[in-house]
Order: C-alpha cells, then structure tokens, then sequence
C-alpha cells in the first residue's frame, strides 16, 4: 500500500521534483540520485513515522540533504576536477530575467523547460521521456526503433553535455518556446504512442497515459494555436483515440483498423479532430503532424474498409516522407502503396527495407509482410513473417491477435 501510495506521488509530483532540484544544483545525476534516495529513505521510515502531512515537501528536503552530503563526501576526495562538487564551486551562471513563463500548466512547463535548444532535438526529446515522463530507457528505445544501448548512450551524452557546457534550466519566456517546439511536440506524441501501444505488459493500450498526452496537447495548442503542427498533432491523437474502444476483442487480442467494428468509433471526437485538422491547414503551413492527420482522417471518413481511399493515402505518405524520411515512414508508405497500386510491389520494396537491415528489430515491418503475402495467397511465407513478427512484439495484445494470424495460415497450408 506504501509503495503503490509512493509511485503515485512519484507520477503526480516526481517531474516538479526532479525539475526544482536540476536548477538548483545544475546537474541531472545528482538530483536523479538524490531523489531516488529520498524514496528509499521514505520506504524505510514512513511505514514507523507515518506518511508525512506534506509527503512531497518532505521528499524535496530529503533530496536536497542527500545531494549535499555527497557535496560533504567528495570534499574529503583527492579530486575534484569532475562532479557534482566541481560544478557548484564553479563561477555563477549569470541571471537572467525573462519574466514569468506565459505556460501556466506546470507539467508543460517542465517539458518546455528539458527541451533545451543547446541539445540536438533527439536528446532533448529522450532525455525529458525518461526524466520528466517516466518511461524507460527500453520504451524510448523502441520509440526510436533503435538498440536500448544507444537511447542510452543518448542520454548519458546529454547529461554529459549539460554538466560540461553548464546549461542554465530557466523556464522558457514566450520568444523562447519557438526554439523549442519541434521538441515538445516530439514529446507529446511519443508519450501518446507510448499509451497506445505499451511497448510491454498485458495490455493493449494505457487510457491514462494517452489522456495525459490529450491533455497536454490541448493545453499546448490553446498557447500557440497560431502553429499549424499544433493543431495537427491534437487531430491526429484524436483522430487515433477515437478508436481505442474498438481496438480490443472480447479475448484481449488486437483488433487492426481493417477489422474493427466502426460504429464503435467515437464520432465525437472525430467530429473535433475533422474541425482542427480544417483550421490547421487553412493555415497553409504544412508539416508532419498535419500530413499524419490528414492520414488518420481518411481512414476515419471511411464508412468500411473497402471503401478506404488507399490512392491519396499512398500520395500523402509520398508528402510525408519528404518531412521525415526514416525508415517507419517509409515502411507505411511501402504498405500504402501496395494497397493502392499492387500487392507485389509494395512487398519488394518492403524487401529493399528489411535488407537495409534498419527495422530488422521492429516487429510491425514483419507483421505488414505477413499481412501482404496472406493476401496475395502465400501463406507459407506468411507464416514465417507472423512468427518473426511475434517473436518481436511487445505485448499480449499483439501476440494474441499474431497467434491468430499464424493459426490461420496454418490451417491455409495444411489443407
């Protein structure tokens, strides 16, 4: 019951936390290590003293202390040319006044605040996932779709640079947030993706975490709804989010877009995605965010799967890939493309991604394999890609709904 009481003052006030003591001591370790040291100390002696009246405020002074006896340790070292000691006897940074921060809600703030524009983007963005929003290195990874060592080594690098270049965290004025957008933005559909699809666990989705994204996006999007990619990340969650309540069969096993029941479809979030998603583009500004919107949208307007317009999502998956020419993109492009233009070419080019051996951990690319070859009557070879893909996949949900798939071609093959 203490420990369950812990973690949720951990996701409700552990970013506040953590952030506070970053600016205070200047160093990303030192307040992890100092926080982790106050829950510790608070699993021992809170179930004899009593959960304290302020818990928060006793885990804030519980951290402090722990990071300024490591300060008393290390004066006793022969060294100090690197450390925490180092950085705190260094010269001040200098003051700067940029006046309140025009964000009022705290979490955003603390996101704008990590997103630091001296870091290249993709530190910045796995850096404030794993410190200020609780994922872990191995979700991050697989948001990614790269090795857990190199989200790792990612941040550590940050980390790194932050002590070495003595980055100030100051809570970012109106003129600052442009700089630091793109990151946020990042942020907020990752923990999105992260909520719905767990990268592991039993269950398909979290509706808490997805709400937690929502929020902040509509949070974000009332501050700078002058941003075309704004408005087009808040449609396109919506757009997705819409969907959950169909995503999952009464066993628990994913249910894919072809399949779901649509009537179960949340139209009145559609009908909210649809009017920003309008208003987004009449700014004329186009961008990822917006191009997967404008995706997500053709796929809620159809009224069955057959009726899916396949051909403009096959050219707007062409548009995106001009903004983001990785390896994920390219792969729906491909799937697009097959289901617009021809099966057999949508799988070569499939082929020419899995030789480039970028996605060779990422169990969609062998799922949309399967799911192809199953089509155009290769079920043996379908089989094989169902296997892999299980064999990569996360969670329960996927692996009931791939057991399904390689049950089926089984039987194909067997006859």
């Amino acid at each position: 019951m203490l420990f369950q009481a812990l973690d949720a003052l951990h996701r409700r006030d552990g970013g506040r936390l953590l952030a506070s003591l970053i600016r205070e001591f200047r160093s990303f370790d030192a307040a992890e290590d100092g926080l982790h040291d106050a829950y510790a100390k608070a699993l021992q002696r809170w179930p004899a003293d009593g959960v304290p009246d302020n818990p928060s405020g006793w885990i804030a002074t519980v951290s402090r202390r722990a990071i300024l006896d490591r300060v008393k340790h290390q004066r006793h070292q022969v060294s100090t040319e690197h450390g925490l000691l180092a950085t705190l006897e260094a010269p001040p940074l200098p003051e700067i006044d940029e006046g309140p921060s025009p964000i009022a809600d705290e979490r955003l703030n603390l996101i704008f605040l990590c997103c630091h524009p001296a870091l290249a983007q993709p530190a910045q963005v796995a850096l404030t996932l794993r410190s200020l929003c609780g994922l872990t290195t191995r979700e991050i990874a697989r948001a990614f779709v790269e090795p857990e060592a190199t989200t790792a080594q990612k941040i550590t690098r940050a980390k790194r640079k932050i002590a070495e270049a003595r980055i100030a965290f100051d809570l970012p004025h109106r003129d600052g947030l442009s700089s630091r957008l793109g990151a946020v933005l990042a942020v907020i559909y990752l923990i999105f993706n992260e909520g719905y699809v767990a990268s592991i666990g039993g269950e398909l989705s979290r509706p808490n975490v997805c709400g937690e994204a929502l929020r902040l996006g509509r949070v974000l999007h009332e501050l700078m709804s002058a941003d075309a990619e704004t408005g087009g990340l808040l449609a396109l969650m919506l757009f997705h989010e819409s969907r959950r309540e169909a995503r999952i069969d009464g066993d628990g096993a994913l249910v894919v877009l072809e399949e779901q029941d649509r009537s179960r479809w949340n139209r009145v979030m559609i009908a909210e995605a649809h009017t920003i998603l309008d208003d987004t583009l009449s700014k004329r500004h186009p961008g990822p965010y917006q191009i997967q919107a404008a995706i997500a949208a053709l796929h809620a307007r159809a009224a069955t799967a057959a009726q899916t317009d396949w051909l403009q999502i096959c050219g707007l998956y062409s548009a995106l890939l001009r903004h983001l020419p990785n390896p994920v993109v390219e792969l729906n492009a491909a799937v697009a493309y097959a289901m617009s233009t021809s099966i057999d070419e949508g799988l070569m080019w499939i082929d020419r991604i899995e030789r480039s051996g970028a996605l060779s951990r990422y169990h969609l690319l062998y799922a949309a394999k399967g799911e192809l070859l199953r089509r155009v009557g290769r079920p043996q070879e379908a089989r094989i890609q169902y296997i892999r893909a299980r064999d990569l996949a996360g969670n329960s949900s996927e692996f009931r709904y791939l057991d399904r798939r390689i049950l089926e071609v089984s039987q194909v093959t067997s006859r």
